[in-house]
């Protein structure tokens, strides 16, 4: 039922706008034709983006807020976290946004991955088209002429894990400076230093490995999505 599902929602749907671009561009590359999906999912994406800062944003307004919950409830670890919560909810903000942004790109990721590995390109499979989609000439499976989107790319998955480091700390800001009270090490404060370190620097190293252990189109997606969000953040006055 779920292989159903994904096969309906994601790989068609990807398979057919890759082909209709490659089909469309002069020069047939299918490295081109990922860039510009990526840039269609991530417009189609931007409120959920958009959310995701506003939410990040909300966060940082309220800390000194914050602050005085540790304070208040500094020996009462479980307290603290239901008061810091309750804030979250008050103000309407959901502290995950970013991470779910992030979650909610692997099935574009996995389905890239079925694409090159299972569908048979450069051979295209007529019976999967939409009426409206055209059977290219010829697909370049060269990115540029250069990196096979089909095969591993070190090059590839090294982008993708430093523009992943760049849009991370462009977002979060600089590190919290650590304070060595008692306070700051209470439940809530491990676990938001837990997550400012994982979201920094583990996930981009996450990215880097799974990203050279599959074909190379999933990196390349990944890449243009961390370079156009990391342009969105500039647009709206962010910087490092």
């Amino acid at each position: 039922m779920i292989g159903a599902a994904f096969h309906t929602v994601i790989y068609v749907p990807l398979y057919n706008g890759l082909i209709y671009l490659v089909d469309v561009l002069p020069l047939h590359d299918m490295g081109l034709a990922i860039i510009i999906l990526t840039i269609v999912v991530r417009i189609i994406l931007y409120p959920l983006s958009r959310r995701a800062v506003e939410a990040q944003l909300a966060m940082k307004e309220i800390t000194p807020e914050i602050e005085e919950i540790k304070k208040k409830y500094a020996n009462d670890k479980e307290a603290q976290g239901k008061a810091i919560f309750a804030l979250y909810k008050e103000r309407g903000i959901h502290p995950f946004a970013g991470l779910g942004l992030v979650l909610l790109q692997f099935p574009f990721i996995i389905g890239l991955y079925w694409v090159f590995s299972k569908s048979g390109l450069p051979e295209v499979d007529a019976t999967i088209l939409y009426p409206f989609v055209g059977i290219p000439p010829s697909i370049h499976m060269n990115f540029l002429g250069l990196i096979p989107l089909s095969g591993h790319s070190i090059v590839l998955a090294t982008t993708a894990a430093l523009t992943q480091f760049a849009y991370t700390r462009l977002s979060m800001g600089k590190p919290a400076t650590i304070d060595p009270s008692p306070v700051e090490s209470s439940l809530s404060g491990d676990l938001a230093k837990s997550f400012d370190t994982q979201a920094r620097y583990v996930l981009p190293l996450f990215i880097g490995v799974i990203s050279f252990s599959i074909a190379a189109a999933a990196p390349l997606y990944w890449t243009t999505s961390n370079l156009f969000m990391i342009l969105q953040e500039y647009a709206s006055g962010r910087r490092f």
